[in-house]
This record gives C-alpha cells, structure tokens and sequence, in this order.
C-alpha cells in the first residue's frame, strides 16, 4: 500500500479551497474552521465524504484513506484540552533558542517538577510491585 501523492495541479487546485491551510504533494493541513465545521456537521449524522464533498473537495483526489483518517483524527482531536487546533508549531520538543521570561522559566519548572514527581511515583510503585512478588515467590 503506497502513499498517494498530489500532483502539481492538484495541489494548486488544493491551494484555493478556503478550508485548506497548507498543501504538499504529500499532505494537506486544514483549517481550523473545517475542522469544527466537520465536527458539528459529523455530530449532525453525515458521513466524512459528504462533509468533504460539501466544502468542496474533490473526495477521488484525497481519496477514501485521506478523509478516513482525518475524520477519525478530527473526532480525536476534538475531545482534546487544547482542541481541534494544530500543536505541532507550539511543541516541537525543543527547547526554545531565544531567552525566557522569569514567569516562562517558572512555568518551565514546574512542569519538570511535577514530571519527575509522576516518574518518582512510578518508580515507587514499581519498586513496591517488585518487592510483593518476591514474597509472593518465597
């Protein structure tokens, strides 16, 4: 099973619906307007393919798999703390060049702190699990 590709007049012709954010030969990135649209529209008893047909794809060049995947990405998305909007700009994992604020390097802190006390809990209850099936064992 391989990657379907856009080609370049698909991906232009991507390029001018209003509901797409960005368009590669590989991928397409919606907006967040769709996304809550299709959301609301789901939730109302269409199926994804007639949700992208009436924002005006071409459901045959995005294809059965595409739209599957959004659907089920959208819906997942949806029950979020964030939302349906894209994260991946605001966590690339990295750690940002530029020098942080008091009040950003406090927020910083305290998000290492309490991942270490969850891996410290975590650890302690593994040590405790360890030490019960050894006496289970003896």
């Amino acid at each position: 099973m391989g990657k379907n590709y856009f080609t370049e007049e698909q991906v232009v012709k991507l390029r001018k619906n209003i509901y797409v954010k960005n368009v590669t030969e590989k991928s397409i990135t919606y907006t967040d307007e769709f996304k809550l649209h299709f959301i609301n529209e789901y939730n109302l008893g269409k199926q994804p393919k007639q949700i992208f047909k009436e924002a005006d794809f071409d459901t045959y060049v995005l294809g059965e798999e595409r739209i599957k995947s959004a659907s089920r990405r959208f819906r997942k998305y949806n029950n979020r703390i964030e939302g349906l909007s894209d994260t991946r700009k605001n966590n690339s994992g990295r750690r940002p060049n530029k020098k942080l604020s008091l009040a950003e390097e406090n927020e910083l802190l305290k998000k290492q702190n309490i991942k270490l006390q969850q891996e410290l809990e975590f650890l302690k209850k593994m040590e405790f699990l360890a030490r019960q099936a050894k006496k289970s064992k003896q």
